[in-house]
């Protein structure tokens, strides 16, 4: 199986192909580079680099994995819509899964033995983006949420929980205080395109995709003009 996955939506651009996943000599190639802007400048390059470093043409691609949020605004949709874009020009079938899934994917994270393990992102103005997951299944037990700190330590549930991300030391401390058994990690994680690549060959594919943005973008329009269809 031929795949190419790709994630814009924090801050990171990550790529990678694989061809012939499910072969014995599957050949792969990847990229992750940290930014907080640039994302649309570089996605493009980035793909072009690992598809020919792995040897593969767009038009043999089979699936195409691809984060579909949350995340920033503007990040988001460049993943959404780049991974539209090449399905249509592909014909390959779209595997998506949310940002916060992804990092919980990641091999950074050591076995626990806690039950499940909460991802944690910063998402400025007090607030986190949060998913819990089944430690073991990864099966999300409580779906994509922004929310402030108080309020995701009610939906931390009984403790002991693995919390990782950008937000995983504020929300672990004031779950402490509640009386929750919680531990923070790897502040630093980001999502990885790399990590859902062979994941990708098993997982169902989707018919549709659309953005998971969970708030209103921190932009706004301007007010109309007062001097716009005014008369002369």
């Amino acid at each position: 199986m031929n795949i190419l996955s790709l994630d814009t939506c924090f801050d990171a651009c990550s790529v990678a192909a694989g061809r012939g996943l499910r072969s014995l000599t599957p050949r792969i190639s990847f990229a992750f580079e940290p930014m907080q802007k640039g994302h649309s400048e570089r996605l493009m390059p980035m793909i072009e680099m690992v598809m020919s470093e792995s040897r593969l043409e767009f038009k043999a691609l089979d699936r195409i994995a691809v984060t579909f949020g949350p995340g920033t605004f503007t990040g988001t949709r460049i993943s959404v819509s780049a991974a539209r874009a090449l399905a249509l020009a592909t014909g390959a079938e779209f595997v998506a899964v949310s940002s916060l899934k992804l990092m919980a994917m990641s091999p950074r994270i050591p076995a626990a033995p806690t039950p499940r393990i909460a991802i944690a992102v910063d998402a400025r103005r007090g607030e986190i983006y949060l998913e819990i997951f089944d430690r073991h299944s990864l099966q999300n037990v409580v779906p994509p949420q922004c929310l402030t700190i108080a309020h995701a330590v009610r939906v931390l549930g009984p403790g002991p929980i693995v919390i990782a991300g950008s937000g995983a030391s504020e929300l672990a401390n004031a779950a402490v205080i509640a009386g929750i058994e919680a531990n923070a990690i790897l502040p630093d994680l980001l999502p990885d395109a790399l990590d859902i690549l062979f994941p990708a060959c098993e997982m169902p594919v989707t018919s549709v995709l659309r953005p998971l943005y969970l708030r209103a973008p921190d932009a706004k329009p301007p007010p109309p003009s007062p001097f716009i269809g005014a008369g002369a």
